[in-house]
């Protein structure tokens, strides 16, 4: 866990000051703080209408009686790449558009699935309820 840690919050944000950097060497400042701040409301409103549809989505789910399960998937990859796209830099925006589209948001789902079938098989999940038996 430790080594997770270390990685979201120390070499991620250096991997992203270098390149912010580099790109403001190459392309100059102004430019690079609007390519930042661009992404950051492009993010922003890709979150917001892939999330507004797929809520939809499993609304009409929920409505004709099924479990809205791979939209539930795509909500958390959404959330994600939503939160990392509003984070400045570089690495960290390609990863939020990757969760944001849904072409490429079928490996994050994939991944999700088979760690959660891993996590079930394994016994880590429990699942309480409030009904007696």
């Amino acid at each position: 866990m430790f080594k997770i840690l270390a990685l979201l919050f120390i070499v991620v944000p250096a991997i992203e000051i270098y390149l912010i950097i580099k790109v403001g060497q190459i392309f100059g400042a102004l430019t690079t703080l609007g390519i930042v701040v661009l992404t950051g409301f492009l993010g922003a409103y890709l979150a917001k209408s892939q999330g507004r549809q797929t809520l939809m989505l499993a609304q009409i789910d929920l409505q004709q009686g099924r479990v809205p399960s791979d939209l539930i998937l795509d909500g958390l990859a959404i959330l994600v790449g939503g939160v990392v796209l509003l984070t400045p830099g570089f690495v960290t925006d390609i990863f939020g558009f990757f969760l944001l589209v849904p072409t490429t948001r079928g490996m994050f789902k994939l991944a999700m699935r088979n760690w959660i079938t891993k996590m079930i098989n394994n016994g880590n999940v429990h699942i309480y309820t409030s009904r007696r038996w």
